[in-house]
């Protein structure tokens, strides 16, 4: 039964990760809402509630960081677990600095994003 953990919005601009992270989420029984890009993520948030923002740090137009800051201003009851590439650790690690719950590494293990995803919720 999808939905019973709580809504979580997966924002990435590669539609094969947004469609990964949904499945893999919606396995585990979240209720998952995704976004393509920056702007798309602050509209959705500014109309629903969400336990979690899952958002890819590099993304064209508006950045992961952008939209963190946003997030963090604007809905900071919001945990925010940043996506990264490997290449991007150092960033993630600013991304906390600047508020972000957590991060993960593309490309993700499943339990450790479960994992990660449950703690935010907490």
């Amino acid at each position: 039964m999808t939905g019973e953990l709580g809504k979580i919005l997966v924002v990435d601009d590669e539609e094969v990760i947004r469609k990964l992270l949904q499945r893999t989420l919606e396995a585990a029984h979240y209720d998952v809402v995704t976004a393509a890009s920056g702007e798309e993520a602050l509209n959705k948030v500014s109309q629903l509630d969400f336990r979690v923002v899952l958002l890819d740090i590099t993304m064209p137009g508006m950045s992961g960081m952008e939209v963190l800051q946003q997030l963090t201003a604007n809905w900071p009851e919001t945990p925010v677990v940043m996506v990264t590439a490997l290449a991007d650790a150092q960033t993630a690690v600013e991304a906390m600095k600047m508020g972000a719950y957590d991060y993960i590494v593309k490309p993700f293990d499943s339990p450790d994003l479960l994992q990660k995803m449950h703690r935010a919720m907490e």
